[in-house]
Order: structure tokens, then sequence, then C-alpha cells
């Protein structure tokens, strides 16, 4: 006999022990599911976290996704590989055993050098590497942990390079100086995801520039620019005004001069320019400005360097602003152009800066030598790819974005300037040429060959940017270059599910390569999820001190609940506004299915494994079935379609609704009173649709099910994890009556209608009423008849009948049911006019707080000025209050 349920539910009591079982019982292998047809393979890929990084609510929601698609596909039959792994993170984790070394009072990396500082890296990996791994446990996630892969394994680090020499000699990977986003605090090239757009308040200069040779003339022409980044004026070669704008259609072709450098540039004809913004002309530097870069190409404009790795004026400037730092230079620079008369005004500003993600510093564009990849080639191919059918992008958006991107696709900076991540395999000769090889010793043969002698090479010291590896892993992972079986058997992976932010950094980058290394695509779908946010809807940070761990609210609420809200409300294309509300709910839907299991278990029910639900005789057991299998089916639609939340929804629906509230209270006339045959089918019905809901609940709520199903069955059933999934292989044809379903919902909805009556017009929860129908069809006349019991039971009525004609007078509120009308009366039950003047007095303080609400709302000095989460808050109440005015409104009606 199975050991009872606790009283209550506990979470914390049961998730450990269930998740040692699996791993135990290697329920998370990728092998073919004995009690299952064989279906083929499915294959996902798990986005590697950051060896670095702690489980946060994004990856609550990415991996509980993944989750839910993996335990269905095994419980389906599919021999199923979920490939986790960790990514190096390259900048993250050098700047973490810096930190160490710095708090210990330990020499820096430069003191003690690459190769012991890359020891101290690998030893800090042993060490902590493997915390995320454990917290990912702790959500319940089922990859095959024996294949457990590394960004920096032995085995990946040879594909990296291999990649990077095929890459390079098929003219696809080059080395060239070009403007990178660059960390003065870090010392290295950045990717745009590591960028932060800051709003900051700063300010415009419009700053004065001499026209050349207009010395002797009485007026002489000058042309004013405006910029936020006044010190960069040294490195200026060119004047941008756009060539419809008749202020300055005579000034293009002629030369501007400098401020304190007397370097004449010339004045272009750009639509860079906008005439609506500050003065209509711009001062271009190439060298530090993206856009400045494009302009300066398009007109041959000389690209100068005037700030340092450290982003500071370089030494070869004028007096007083050689080596100054960018700041101290801006104020120092605005402060000379105003003894010159040069700063024509100043103007306040709103812009945006960007910041380093892991620094905090503000980046510069920076002209260094970088490796990119060619990317426009390879582009092509990974966009016909989405059209064509062979992977599809899923919200549609996605692929508007996807499209974008690929369109207009610019070389990739794969190069950083770190110790930490995959050297680059590049060797430098004595006159700087170039021999590209997957090891020293392939070098130096090139280098033979070349030289005609055996020379010194030196190692390029960059890095690869942690984007390039990562971009392999849907074959690296599988043992590429290797021809291995895993190979062989999952790739292409069956979808990829991931963030819409990384879109364009990971999932085209790993179409591209796929495509280029295995000729097919690495995934045949692509589920963008959306962000999870506060509950103000404003995106998660630390700065703003709005960052949810999802470890607290686990430990708080148990995992199934917060494993069901990520489920229940990732709807495509629409944030998530987290709060503990959501979470609470789910934790009630589990204890609601636990108590539901306990009263069953006190029932004497159990899960017989051959019952057969074909053979049923009651029209109550035969109604439950066919209701669990219309819900099965919808969640199987809702999975094909990534319509998670679909999912969540007819589970809850059923089980909550269909099952615990109306089943189980249907069930009981019988189960204390019916004949022995009666309570025999009924128990094994319950049994039965229970176990079965278990097994569909279980990817969502895989604890909560795991040990309902211990307890329900006895040991030769195994676990749930290992089960298949319901009524799979079966013919469900017979399991449906569509005249009886329709029966017993309309006599859910009858209860349901007078239930909301009731509540509406304040019947005392203990009064019993009298309910007059008029129905059309006999039909509905017999399933009254058949459940009259059931009826007054749980509407609570004194009397209920048919009748052909509406009743005379006041004193009943009526509401139209399908099929008929229904008339409740209240005279004998309430004092009318008493609840009248009770609603009218509610409704009455209600349309006040509404007017208040709408006054503050619509007041521009509160919406500017108040904090956004206070009128979210407010906006919030205000639909409340509506709400509850229809509500109020609707009530009134009753009355009549």
């Amino acid at each position: 006999m199975s050991p009872m349920l606790e009283k209550n539910y506990t979470p914390q009591d049961i998730e450990a022990k269930h998740y040692k079982a699996w791993e135990k019982a290697g329920a998370f292998k990728a092998v073919t599911r004995t009690g299952c047809e064989d279906k083929g393979t499915f294959t996902i890929m798990m986005p590697p976290p950051n060896v670095t990084g702690n489980l946060h609510m994004g990856h609550a929601l990415n991996y509980t996704l993944q989750d839910v698609l993996v335990r269905y596909h095994r419980m389906c039959g599919f021999t199923t590989l979920w490939q986790p792994g960790t990514d190096h993170a390259g900048i993250a984790t050098q700047m973490i055993v810096e930190r160490q070394l710095a708090e210990a009072g330990e020499p820096g990396r430069r003191e003690m050098g690459r190769e012991k500082f890359l020891e101290r890296i690998w030893q800090w990996k042993e060490e902590s590497g493997d915390a995320i791994v454990n917290q990912q446990k702790r959500l319940g996630l089922t990859p095959d942990w024996n294949r457990q892969r590394f960004t920096m394994d032995d085995g990946l680090s040879t594909a990296v390079r291999k990649i990077f020499v095929q890459l390079y000699h098929d003219k696809l990977i080059y080395r060239n100086k070009r403007l990178v986003n660059w960390d003065p605090k870090l010392l290295t090239a950045v990717s745009d995801l590591e960028v932060d757009a800051v709003e900051c308040q700063g300010n415009l200069w419009y700053i004065v520039y001499d026209i050349a040779n207009e010395s002797g003339s009485a007026t002489p022409r000058t042309i004013t620019v405006a910029t936020t980044r006044p010190e960069t004026l040294f490195g200026d070669s060119g004047i941008a005004v756009h060539p419809d704008d008749e202020r300055y259609k005579d000034l293009i072709g002629k030369k501007a001069i400098v401020p304190f450098m007397n370097r004449e540039i010339p004045i272009v004809a750009d639509e860079h320019s906008d005439p609506e913004k500050g003065t209509g002309a711009v001062k271009i530097t190439p060298a530090h400005d993206f856009n400045d870069f494009e302009v300066g190409a398009r007109h041959g404009l000389e690209k100068i360097t005037i700030l340092d790795e450290h982003g500071s004026l370089i030494a070869d400037l004028p007096e007083p602003f050689a080596g100054l730092e960018r700041f101290a230079a801006r104020k120092r620079v605005v402060k000379e152009l105003d003894a010159l008369g040069k700063i024509e005004k100043i103007e306040q500003t709103t812009h945006s800066v960007p910041h380093g993600e892991r620094s905090g510093a503000v980046l510069e564009p920076r002209l260094t030598d970088q490796w990119f990849v060619n990317a426009e080639p390879l582009a092509k191919e990974a966009l016909s790819a989405a059209h064509d059918g062979r992977t599809t992008i899923r919200p549609e958006s996605g692929l508007n974005t996807y499209d974008h991107w690929l369109k207009n696709i610019q070389p990739w900076c794969i190069s950083r300037q770190l110790w930490w991540g995959h050297q680059i395999p590049a060797w430098f000769g004595p006159d700087c040429t170039i021999f590209v090889a997957e090891t020293g010793e392939g070098a130096h043969a090139q280098a033979q060959e070349h030289y005609g002698k055996a020379v010194e090479l030196t190692q390029e010291t960059d890095v690869l940017d942690t984007w390039f590896s990562s971009a392999l892993w849907p074959f690296s992972t599988l043992g590429w270059p290797e021809k291995t079986k895993e190979l062989e058997q999952f790739y292409s992976t069956s979808c990829l599910i991931t963030g819409n932010d990384i879109l364009f950094f990971w999932v085209a980058r790993m179409m591209m390569m796929g495509l280029y290394v295995m000729k097919e695509v690495p995934f045949k779908d692509v589920f963008l999820h959306a962000l999870v946010r506060d509950e103000h809807g404003q995106k998660m940070s630390k700065t703003k001190g709005n960052v949810i761990d999802p470890l607290q609210v686990m430990d708080k609420y148990g995992t199934d609940a917060l494993r069901f809200t990520m489920t229940a409300f990732a709807a495509p294309g629409r944030d998530i506004k987290y709060s503990d509300t959501l979470v609470e709910t789910y934790r009630n839907f589990a204890t609601k299915l636990w108590n539901a299991a306990r009263f069953l278990e006190g029932n004497e029910v159990s899960y017989e494994a051959d019952f057969n639900p074909t053979d049923l005789k009651l029209d109550l057991n035969r109604w439950v079935v066919g209701e669990f299998l219309t819900c099965l089916e919808d969640v199987e639609t809702a999975l094909d379609r990534y319509r998670f939340d679909e999912m969540a929804t007819a589970l809850y629906r059923f089980a909550w609704g269909t099952f615990c509230d109306w089943y189980i209270e249907f069930s009981k006339p019988i189960l204390f009173d019916g004949s022995d045959s009666e309570k025999a089918e009924t128990r094994k019905t319950l049994g039965w649709v229970l176990g079965q809901l278990l097994h569909a609940l279980h990817p969502i709520m895989p604890f909560i099910t795991e040990e309902i199903w211990q307890n329900l069955t006895s040991s030769k059933a195994g676990l749930l994890i290992t089960n298949p999934w319901p009524l799979e292989n079966t013919d469900r044809t017979s399991f449906k009556n569509a005249s009886l379903q329709g029966q017993f919902n309309w006599i859910i909805d009858l209860i349901t209608t007078i239930r909301s009556l009731r509540n509406d017009v304040n019947v005392p929860a203990g009064a019993k009423v009298p309910v007059q129908l008029v129905l059309e069809g006999q039909e509905t006349r017999q399933t009254i008849s058949n459940l009259k019991p059931l009826i007054f039971r749980l509407a609570r009525l004194e009397s209920l009948d048919v009748v052909e004609t509406p009743p005379q007078g006041n004193g009943f509120v009526q509401s139209v049911i399908k099929g008929g009308t229904l008339y409740l009366s209240i005279n004998n039950v309430i004092d009318i006019d008493a609840e009248r003047a009770r609603l009218e007095k509610n409704l009455k303080k209600v349309e006040g707080e509404i007017m208040d609400l709408e006054k503050k709302l619509s007041n521009k000095k509160f919406v500017d000025k108040a904090p956004h989460e206070i009128i979210a808050k407010n906006k919030e109440r205000l639909e409340e209050e509506k709400d509850l005015k229809n509500k109020l409104n609707t009530a009134l009606s009753r009355l009549g």
C-alpha cells in the first residue's frame, strides 16, 4: 500500500527527493521509452548560460518552456536529447578572477602573466563554475547532464579552431582596422549585446567653425555645428550638410578650420545630416563615431584617432589638452572655446549614451586592428532558409526582425582583447605576415614554406568573442568535427527556444554557421519568447532594484507554482509582468490538486492501469472521460503551435473546474449512497482520470504530479516521468459523446448562472431559493430530470420547476441561458429595497473614486513627475473601479 499524502502540501518536502530519483533512474537520457512507439528524435539545444551566472527570471521562463517540450516528447515516445552546457563568459569570468586577486592582495593578471592567470581561472571554474547547474536542477530541468559541455572543452575548442581556419582560407575572416565598441575600463572591444544604452542628461554645444580663406572678407563666413562631444573635435576631418539644405549650398566644397588645430577640413554634402536637427551641419569624426565612419568612407575623409585605449586624449595634441582624461578634456575644450568666442550657445538635452554592461563605463567607438567575419555572404543562405520552409521563426514578428538584421548585416568583430577565451589561431611572422592554422606546428610549416627557412612566430594575443564559439553550439556539442553517432542522429535539431533579444547575436549566427559547416539548418523551429518584467512592466535591472530571484520564489511558493506561472503567461510576443500574486494563484492550484488527491485517497480511489474507459456505464463517468479527452487534444494542439499559455489554460480549466469543482462534487452522492457497482466504477474512473491528468500536467508541474502519482499507484506503475503520454497510440474515437457532454455542460452552466445571480443580489449562502425555468426544447427537460438532485445540492435550491410562461410580478431576478431563461425568486430571501439602497450607495462611492482617479491621471503635472510605478498603479486601480461599477450596475439591473 502506498503511503498517505500529508495533510498539507509542502513542496520543499518533495522536490529534492524526486529529482534524485529521476537522476538515479537515468530518466534524462536520450533513449526510446519502453511502452511507447518510437517516434524518431526530438532534439533541443539549451542556450548555454554564463558559467559565472546565477539563475534569473529570464532563465526560469526559457528553461521551463524547454523542459515542458522535452518531458512531453519523451512521454510521447521520441528519442529526446536536451543538450546542456555552459558558456565560458570571457569578460565576466576574467573580471571575477581579477577582482578576487585584488581582494586577496595578490598580483594582478599582468604581473602574474597569461599562463598563470589562466591556470587561476580554470581553478575558479572547477570550484565555482557549477553553481548555475545546481540552480537549474532546482528548477526541475531534465537535460542529459552526462552530456554537459563547456565552450572551452577540448572538443569544442578543436571545433572553434577548425572553423576559424576554414573561414579564413575561404576569405570570410580577415584582420582590419575598423570601429568597434571599446570599453576603456576593461580595455577590450565588446559586442553590441554587451552595450547598455542609458538615457543621460547632457548638453548640446553649438561650436563656431571659421571658413577657410575668408580672412580678407568684410564679413567672414562661419559654420556652426551642434555636438554632445566637443572633445572629439581634434579628430574632425569634415563637416556634412544635407545636399538640399539651402542655407549651406554655397559652402559645399569649401573648407572649414578646426579650432585649436588650424586644420582645414572639407564641407561635404551628405544625407546623413538632418536639416531639422541642431544647425543642420554635423562635424564628422570618422575614427570616433559609427555614423561618421560611414560618412567618412563615402567622401574619403581622413580617420584621425585622438583618444587612447584608456579614453584619454593622445599626447600628440596641443597643450593644454594633451593627455587629459576625456571628460576633463570636454570641460577644458568648452572653456577654451568660450574664451575664443566659439561657443554660440548651449542647450540641455537628453540623449542615449552607450555604457558597458559589465564595467558600467561609458564606451567609445574606437578604430583598432580587429578580426572580422565577412557575414554578408553567410547571411544570404540564412535568410533563404527562414523563408523557404527549412526553418520557421515564431512569432512571425521575429522573422521581420531577423530579416532586418541579416539584410543590413555588418562585418562581425570576433576578437576581444582578453586572456580568457579561445586564443585566435593566427601567428605573425617577422614582417607581420599572418599565418593561420589549427596548431602552432601548422603555422610554422606555413612560415617555413613562405620564408624558405624557419623563423620565429608570435601568436595573436586576442581571444575570440564568446558568441563565435556559441554559434557552433548545435553541432560542436554533438562531436563535430568528428563524424559521431550523435551528430548523425540529432542534427538538425527540432527546435530552439530563446529570448527575442538574442535573435541576431545567437540565433542568426547559429543559422549562418550551421549552414556553412553542416549544409543544413541547425533547427527546424525557432520559438522566441518575450521578457519577464516587473509588475509595472519595467525591465528588471540591479540598478533599479527590481530584480526578482527565482530561487527565492521557489523557496516561498514551490517550483511547480513558478513553472506554471511562466508557462501560463508565455503568450507569443507579450512580455510577462511578474508579481508574487501570479505565483500565489498557481500555488493555490497545486494545493487544490493536492486536496483533491487526498479526498480520493480517503475514499479508496487508486489508479488501475488496465482500466478501460470504453466499458463505462454511468453517464457521469462517460462525460468526464470525454471532457478529459477534449482537454488533452487542446493541450496537444497548443504544444504543436508553441502556445504554452493555451496548454496551461486548458489544463487549469479542466483540473480546477471540470475535475475538482464538478466531477468530484457530482460523484459524491454515488460514492456515499450509490450501489456497489456504481461506487466501483466511479472510483476507477476517478483514479484513472486523475492519473491521466497527472500525466498531462507533469511537463509543467513535475514534482507535485510525481508525488501524487506515487501515492495513487502501486510500485509497478513506475516513475511518472518515464510513463507514456495519456492515450498515446490509442484509438480515441469512442471516448467522446458530444450529446452527453453537452447535457452535463449545460447543467454546469445552469448551476454557475444560479450561483452568479445569488452572488449579484447578495442572497445569503445558506438560503435555499426557488427557481423557475422557461425552456425551448424537450431534451434539456430530460437532462434536468436526470440530474435534479445534483442541481438542488450544488445551487442550493428549494425547488426547480420547468414552466411554460415567465412568472409574474417583481421579486424575481432573471438570466438568459442556452435554450431558455431562468427566474430566481428572492422575495422571501432578501429585503429588495434595502439591497437596492446598498448597491446604489456602493455605486455612488465607486463613481466618486473613478472621477478622482481620472482627474489625477489627466493632470499633466502628476503624469510628468510621478514615478512610473505610481502611474501604473493608479491606472490599474481605475480599471478595477470601472469593473466594479459594471458589476454593481448589473446587480441593480437584476433587481429591476
